[in-house]
């Protein structure tokens, strides 16, 4: 009864950021600290912003010697900043991956509060807080935040600007130019992170409100946007370009054209034409994974979007709607698939589940999608511990207790959220969702990955080579047959990218006191390739693992000449 109790109280509570920040932390701390970097997206984010804080240069964007000219600087001058900020007060922190992810955590924060208070006018206060409460848990937020990329930082962008939007469209009248100039200045910083995105949700939804805001009189053609002039676009459209453009131009003149050339048609153009690096996936997929993407909050979203199609005539559902469907839809029609694509357009899906969970005149939806949500929602409370734990099994040969741990947690979480179902608590479930979902997390993300050695293997390989070798250069050591960003990560920029045993080989032979790191597959061409030019080579250890992102075992043994 007091858990009953403190569950319809939260929507009243008087400090509303205060208890979502908690929330918030809770669910996204647990790993933050302790997951090593990811191979390679996160890696490549992260060493091209290190690159950026020790070479001074915040114009170009560049891996190692290579040139990274496929989204802009916006998430490596916050990275860069960050580390600045945190060495400034003492705290060591170029080589640490957690300093890079935290913009995307402050970024996923600000989605949240703005979720909260800006959702206001659209669901009312009480369903507002219900609706970030439900976002803060969404499995895919989860990972952003993680992850030191660009996108949990963009979700903040377009959740804020889109909020306004729906200021803007409920009551235009009152919309000042500060709100106004907020709007695009958000957009535009939206646009340094990751291009056209961030705007192309608001365009898609006023294209899609003023076709369906038409009048029974009007033709096709005429569209009907009242709301547009309260944006101030005549002034608003240069005050967003002015945010991007003086960084654009420069890596235009730095580069020589090549970054617009290579960013557009051959990073943004094949991912809608084809499936970039073999990420692609059929129509329909993304609606097939939400009950993962979004677990825990799926299944109150999956019983409230047949009562919001039929209340879309309403100001407000119609604007969620808007926001929501076409870029949902868009999406689906590219061709390249990742899970986090669509997050641009789960604050609004939030915002309904949580309008139908606090309506008191809700209307049941058909039993097939309680069946379907509940399924969802058992599913994944119980299968990522499963899985997690079926890994540390298949890949180390033991069991994990804290998997078992995250297996009750998620037994437990699926019970009471039922039992709560059931009843037809959907408000205290949204909440009770959030809340239960965090042993489930820390489980997983505390408990289980950072404890997953085999498949860190650039770490172990940089402590290897550190053990073997304290000091060294980042130029005076060579790979073949690992070359992740991760290790570069862990070791430098600067080392070397070989080709094959020979190329080891020719790099041993170039100077005093290098290593070179050889797998497996190479290692006997190496040993050949060594004798054929007479160096006496010591094999100084080795170091296994599992190549996750290949799914394969390698061994890497180091190398250094007599």
């Amino acid at each position: 009864m007091r858990a009953a109790a403190f569950l319809d109280r939260l929507p009243e509570t008087r400090w509303p950021a205060l208890w979502l920040a908690a929330l918030c932390l809770l669910l996204w701390l647990p790993g933050f600290f302790t997951i090593p970097p990811g191979d390679r997206d996160e890696s490549r984010f992260a060493q091209a912003s290190r690159q950026m804080v020790e070479s001074g240069d915040y114009v170009r964007i560049r891996l190692g010697e290579v040139e990274r000219n496929k989204k802009p600087a916006g998430i490596h001058w916050a990275q860069a900043g960050v580390v600045h900020a945190l060495e400034a007060v003492g705290i060591p922190a170029r080589g640490s991956i957690w300093a890079y992810r935290l913009p995307s955590l402050l970024g996923a924060l600000a989605a949240v509060l703005a979720t909260c208070f800006l959702g206001r006018r659209l669901v009312g206060r009480r369903a507002a807080l219900v609706a970030a409460a439900m976002l803060a848990p969404c499995m895919v937020l989860l990972v952003e935040t993680h992850i030191a990329k660009t996108d949990a930082a963009l979700l903040a962008s377009i959740t804020i600007a889109m909020g306004l939007m729906g200021r803007a469209y409920l009551a235009p009248e009152t919309f000042t130019a500060r709100a106004a100039a907020a709007f695009w200045a958000v957009l535009g910083l939206g646009v340094l992170l990751k291009g056209p995105i961030a705007p192309m949700v608001p365009l898609l939804a006023g294209i899609t409100l003023a076709v369906m805001d038409r009048t029974s009189r009007a033709r096709w053609w005429r569209l009907h946007a009242p709301w547009l002039p309260a944006l101030r676009p005549g002034w608003g459209i240069p005050l967003m370009v002015l945010f991007a453009a003086p960084w654009f131009v420069a890596i235009g003149i730095a580069t020589e054209g090549r970054f617009f050339a290579e960013a557009i048609g051959g990073d943004m153009l094949d991912k809608v034409s084809s499936g970039e690096e073999a990420h692609w996936g059929p129509p329909g997929m993304y609606a097939f994974i939400f009950g993962i993407t979004a677990f825990p909050s799926a299944w109150i979203v999956i019983r409230a979007l047949p009562g919001a199609w039929t209340d879309r005539m309403q100001p407000a559902v119609r604007f969620l709607l808007a926001w929501a469907v076409p870029t949902w839809l868009l999406f689906e029609a590219v061709q390249t698939k990742l899970p986090h694509y669509t997050l641009p357009a789960f604050p609004a899906l939030m915002l309904l589940g949580a309008r139908w969970a606090m309506d008191p005149l809700r209307q049941a939806p058909p039993r097939w999608i309680d069946w379907l949500g509940g399924i969802a929602l058992g599913g994944v409370a119980t299968g990522l511990p499963l899985l997690a734990g079926y890994a540390v099994f298949r890949v180390e040969g033991r069991i994990e207790p804290f998997a078992l741990l995250g297996l009750a947690a998620g037994i437990l979480m699926t019970w009471v959220l039922v039992g709560m179902a059931k009843r037809a608590e959907w408000g205290r479930a949204a909440l009770a969702g959030a809340i239960l979902a965090v042993p489930v997390y820390a489980s997983v993300l505390e408990g289980v990955i950072p404890r997953l050695q085999a498949v860190w293997l650039s770490p172990r390989l940089a402590a290897a080579v550190a053990d073997a070798a304290p000091g060294l250069a980042p130029d005076r050591f060579g790979v073949v047959g690992h070359h992740e960003p991760s290790l570069q990560f862990a070791m430098g920029g600067g080392i070397r990218l070989l080709r094959d045993g020979a190329d080891a080989a020719a790099f041993l032979a170039s100077g005093e006191g290098r290593i070179a790191a050889v797998n497996d597959r190479q290692e006997a061409a190496f040993r050949r390739a060594a004798a054929e030019r007479g160096l006496a080579v010591r094999e100084l250890g080795s170091v296994t693992g599992l190549n996750y992102v290949r799914g394969r075992w390698v061994t890497l043994s180091l190398f250094r000449v007599e």
